[in-house]
């Protein structure tokens, strides 16, 4: 078993580790994120399965040059690095870990990003670090309880931030998910609106949509015009919804007045990124599912998907169904 570039996995819950190891030998591996396919595939040569983080890239190439991997077990929602139908094509079958799991921790670092942005906390703080109390006449800031807040993706991570934002803070919220019936977000007490709606009439804009050929970017320099001037972004999603120069356009013209981002385009971020240097916008490390018991729960999943395959059983949340029967026939019978 490998696990791929992932810095917590096994870490604060050695008893799972323990678990897997008596399956058979397991091998923490670490990449570059950009690793050619045909190297990674060399790494990973006689691992039947891997527990993948957010990166590397599983891509077709890969499959192509890897005939032993079985399981790819992603430790987290998304499974953007894999690519689905080569995996299906070559026999390979793609877990992920549980939505509800991560909804919490995600959502609430949401939050935790969205008070950073409106209320100055780390200026604040790091005026008085440097002595200069006298300066907090600089550090008002917005309600979150005045203001207009917009949902984009309204799913298991989505809807929560909402729930909190209008049950704990009082906020009017807002919702744009293409793929979600207006009735049901209705149902939630929340108004369902346009794309365009959304971009012209929240105060705060919290990204909560899952990646796809279609929103690729799609906060890009039409979504930006068309917001409020001085709207605060946040995004826990995916680095790749946002189009980093119009962004860069945005901070600048003062669109944006400030923004906190758990996701980037390119991760790790590269030293010389731009958004680097500016105080407002807030960046944190893809640490959104980094709560502890968000953490076991997700490394558990690790751990049951590759119990069950060992007893021919049928693991939950597999993204290739098509391919149960033909995994699950390699491994019946094996003790």
């Amino acid at each position: 078993m490998a696990i791929v570039n992932s810095s917590t996995f096994g870490i604060y819950f050695p008893d799972l580790m323990q678990r897997l190891k008596k399956i058979g030998i397991v091998e923490r591996i670490t990449v570059d994120p950009k690793i050619p396919a045909k190297e990674l595939a060399a790494k990973l040569k006689g691992f039947k399965f891997v527990i993948a983080s957010v990166t590397p890239n599983f891509t077709s190439e890969f499959f192509q040059y890897n005939k032993d991997v079985k399981l790819i077990a992603r430790h987290g929602i998304g499974y953007n690095n894999v690519d689905i139908k080569a995996a299906t094509e070559n026999g390979v079958m793609v877990t992920r870990v549980l939505g509800i799991h991560e909804r919490d921790s995600v959502a609430e670092l949401a939050i935790a990003l969205i008070l950073i942005c409106l209320r100055q906390i780390i200026p604040a703080n790091k005026a008085v670090e440097e002595n200069k109390w006298q300066d907090r006449k600089n550090f008002v800031g917005d309600e979150l309880s005045k203001l207009t807040v917009g949902i984009i993706g309204y799913g298991n991570i989505g809807s929560r931030v909402a729930e909190i934002v209008k049950e704990g803070f009082g906020s009017k919220v807002i919702a744009y998910d293409p793929y979600i019936a207006d009735k049901v977000i209705e149902k939630t007490g929340v108004t369902p609106v346009s794309f365009e709606e959304l971009l012209k009439t929240s105060d705060v804009i919290s990204l909560n949509a899952s990646l796809n050929e279609g929103n690729y970017h799609f906060i890009n320099k039409r979504a930006f015009n068309l917001m409020k001037n001085g709207v605060v972004i946040v995004n826990t999603a995916r680095g790749e919804l946002i189009n980093q120069n119009d962004f860069i356009e945005a901070l600048e013209s003062k669109k944006v007045s400030a923004a906190g981002l758990d996701v980037l385009d390119e991760e790790p971020i590269n030293p010389n990124n731009p958004l680097l240097k500016y105080p407002n916008v807030y960046i944190l490390p893809h640490i959104g599912g980094y709560g502890k018991y968000s953490l076991r729960k997700m490394d558990e999943k690790m751990v049951e998907d590759i119990e069950k395959l060992m007893k021919g059983e049928i693991p939950e949340q597999i993204v290739n169904p098509e391919i149960i029967e033909k995994i699950i026939t390699q491994f019946k019978g094996r003790k």
